[in-house]
């Protein structure tokens, strides 16, 4: 089926950050969800780029609070393999018509990566209200959604890419902005050391963005 816009949304507004994990310690998923949920960011994007990533959104899925999807997701392998994970939702970096035909048959709703508006609205054409921008500052930045509002008003965007605490305030001040997604609340040394304390507290901090 086209993208339930429903059930994306009310996903997407938990938050105005959705964190892109990239983490291959199993052991560390549970602590590091835990600090993100209590930090005020529930919706956790699982990135499928390590060879335990689906190990580690089972464990996240078992942290109360968390909702946790998968990212990086390019087949439609990728997508039962999330569904069997217990992803409540899939982000891909693009749209491709075979990916989209893939989606119709899985439950849980898909987040197309777009860069352009000609792919934008292909992906409307084909039910998708709600795209993701990527990658969002290589590609232009907060400047290019705010150009993308007047001709597309019916889709609604969740930039990542090269996306820190300040440029993220300007992609939430835009009103076909729903959230952004970012791998700053995790900085690599707390992970290495396994500070779940100060994630958490950029967790919190980012929460607080939407202003």
């Amino acid at each position: 089926m086209p993208q339930d816009a429903n059930a994306i949304r009310s996903i997407l507004s938990l938050a105005p950050v959705v964190p892109v994990i990239i983490l291959d310690d199993v052991a560390q998923a549970r602590p590091l969800a835990e600090a993100l949920v209590a930090g005020g960011l529930p919706v956790l994007e699982v990135t499928l780029r390590t060879p335990n990533a689906l190990k580690v959104m089972e464990e996240m899925a078992k942290v109360t609070g968390a909702i946790v999807g998968s990212g990086t997701v390019r087949n439609a392998a990728h997508m039962k393999a999330s569904v069997d994970a217990g992803g409540r939702f899939m982000v891909s970096p693009g749209a491709s018509p075979r990916l989209l035909d893939a989606a119709e048959d899985v439950a849980i709703p898909l987040l197309p990566g777009i860069g352009t508006p000609t792919e934008a609205m292909a992906a409307a054409e084909r039910g998708y209200s709600f795209l993701k921008f990527f990658p969002a500052e290589a590609l232009g930045g907060a400047p290019v959604l705010k150009a993308f509002a007047s001709p597309l008003p019916d889709i609604t965007f969740c930039p990542t890419g090269g996306i820190d605490p300040e440029k993220a305030k300007t992609y939430l001040s835009l009103p076909n902005v729903i959230c952004v997604g970012g791998s700053w609340i995790m900085p690599a040394d707390a992970l290495a050391s396994g500070d779940f304390a100060r994630v958490e507290a950029l967790a919190r901090e980012a929460s607080a963005l939407r202003g």
